[in-house]
């Protein structure tokens, strides 16, 4: 039976709670934890954040569209440009210095928290 890194499941979890508590920001909890476990380089760090983001997103959705709480028709139209967003950003991603992907995340934590605060 394989050991359990206690600690890889707590940042998990902690990101997981994150993206279903507020439908957003577990990646951004994901980033500067597994990080801080300094596991994996800089390029691999943000391509597994968004792996480990995409079936945490998944059960979020589930849960929240199986109480009811999502809008279809309204998540809808963003569906198209997301997935255009998604593709250029990993199509572009090994030309962006890690340092700008680093600061680019703390931009968007930053504006993120002001936004919310005011």
């Amino acid at each position: 039976m394989a050991k359990i890194n206690w600690k890889a499941a707590v940042c998990g979890a902690a990101a997981g709670a994150a993206n279903g508590l507020f439908g957003a920001g577990g990646g951004m909890l994901l980033v500067p934890l597994l990080k801080r476990q300094k596991l994996l380089e800089d390029r691999e760090l943000f391509a597994s954040a968004i792996a480990v983001m995409l079936p945490i997103s998944l059960v979020s959705f589930l849960v929240y569209y199986l109480r009811g709480a999502v809008n279809l028709s309204a998540a809808w139209p963003y569906l198209l440009g997301g997935l255009v967003g998604g593709l250029l950003g990993g199509v572009f991603y090994r030309k962006i210095p890690t340092t700008f992907l680093h600061k680019a995340l703390g931009i968007f934590i930053l504006w993120g928290g002001v936004r919310l605060l005011l």
